[in-house]
């Protein structure tokens, strides 16, 4: 079975919100739906989207694993973003999380092995 992922993010500034995370995530989006909605393909069936819902803006909480959390970090930083937090769990998981300007919170992490 097949599994798929479409992530949503609603912002209340649709303009702003596009530019930062296109900073955060090192990419265009991979597709405009419409005109206040942006997606990017993650990895194949693992999409993320930001989508204008001012009335629900500012909620999210997303984590995405991934194989190197030091590079996305680095990489982050290196086009100006920086985290709200990093933290390691007792089972060895590593996470660093992002928070956008509306309050969105997207973490990246790291499980060892």
């Amino acid at each position: 079975m097949a599994l798929y992922l479409f992530a949503g993010i609603a912002v209340s500034d649709f303009a702003g919100a596009l530019a930062w995370y296109e900073t955060l995530l090192g990419a265009p989006p991979s597709s405009f739906p419409h005109d206040t909605e942006a997606v990017w393909e993650l990895a194949g069936g693992r999409l993320l989207y930001i989508v204008q819902r001012p009335e629900h803006a500012g909620h999210a909480m997303h984590t995405i694993i991934v194989d190197d959390l030091d590079k996305r970090v680095a990489e982050a930083a290196g086009r100006g973003v920086q985290p709200a937090s990093q933290e390691t769990y007792g089972n060895g998981v590593r996470k660093t999380t992002y928070a956008d300007p509306e309050g969105n919170e997207i973490g990246f992490g790291q499980v060892p092995g």
